[in-house]
């Protein structure tokens, strides 16, 4: 989307989460016909555990497809089946052995960050599961390579789930050998429900301001764009379509044209019902 500013143009980086149905580079076509110029993907089934390994041509191929249709960046959102905080051994050790071969795949395909959820630490306490996730995420970063940089995002703090608010992502960022490889990515949909108002201009910034203090800012590289189905601070994680839930259509208009925020990438998670719905959300997003 292009808008003017002074003499040049400013060109905002907007994508969403694509199907890799079929072929892993057919994802590539697919964003390219949504006029993405940034994408996600899961590079495998994200909600079953690994089987085999990409074939060397469609790695090729993916490269390749993606270059000429100058997406960038990229990222891959990590499966839903591993848990780093997991107090069970079995499940605990076998995410982390999954996740360095997730990682090292995501490196082939060329991808520029992996989006991690913190886990679950399954009633055994939060600073317990954090340092779980930061003893997992070590092992992780000494196995992997430096060219993809993990992302942790914001939940809406169901259950038993870390990352609801900015002082976890504070205490992991403090106690990992190389934190200089990792970075933030908040999901709108996740901070609202999660207690942050940022359906208001105050509430917005104060989230910022208080990211800022606990991490930083400049860690801050994606943002999950997605309206909330659920009430302020209901801990619930139901994505809506841009402007039709709670959140609102201009608090997403403050949100892609807050000077802090304006220059990220911005990725739709929004939910898809029929083929049209990433279209349509992608559009109101431009409107805006």
């Amino acid at each position: 989307m292009y808008c003017a500013c002074a003499k040049i143009n400013c060109i905002m980086l907007l994508g969403v989460q694509v199907s890799i149905a079929g072929r892993i580079y057919e994802a590539v076509e697919r964003a390219k016909e949504l006029g993405c110029n940034t994408m996600q993907i899961f590079s495998r089934n994200p909600r079953q555990w690994r089987h085999g390994e990409l074939e060397k041509e469609e790695i090729i191929e993916f490269r390749k497809r993606r270059e000429k249709a100058k997406i960038s960046p990229l990222f891959i959102h990590i499966p839903y089946t591993l848990n780093l905080a997991s107090p069970d051994a079995a499940l605990y050790h076998k995410s982390i052995e999954v996740y360095i071969k997730d990682i090292k795949e995501a490196g082939l395909l060329g991808a520029d960050y992996l989006v991690t959820h913190l886990g679950s630490h399954m009633k055994k306490g939060e600073n317990w599961g954090l340092g779980r996730f930061v003893n997992a995420l070590n092992i992780i970063l000494d196995k992997t390579p430096s060219e993809v940089e993990i992302l942790l995002e914001n939940t809406s703090g169901s259950g038993s789930w870390l990352g609801y608010k900015f002082q976890h992502h504070k205490i992991i960022l403090d106690k990992i050998h190389k934190p200089q490889r990792v970075g933030i990515c908040l999901d709108t949909c996740h901070a609202y429900t999660a207690g942050y108002d940022i359906a208001s201009e105050k509430g917005l910034n104060n989230m910022l301001e208080e990211m800022d203090n606990l991490v930083g800012l400049e860690k801050l590289k994606l943002v999950h764009l997605n309206d909330a189905k659920d009430t302020l601070g209901s801990r619930r994680d139901r994505h809506a379509h841009i402007g039709e839930g709670i959140i609102g259509k201009e608090a997403f208009k403050r949100i892609v044209h807050h000077p802090q925020l304006k220059d990220l990438p911005f990725i739709l998670e929004t939910p898809k019902r029929i083929a049209e719905d990433d279209r349509r959300n992608l559009e109101v997003v431009r409107n805006l």
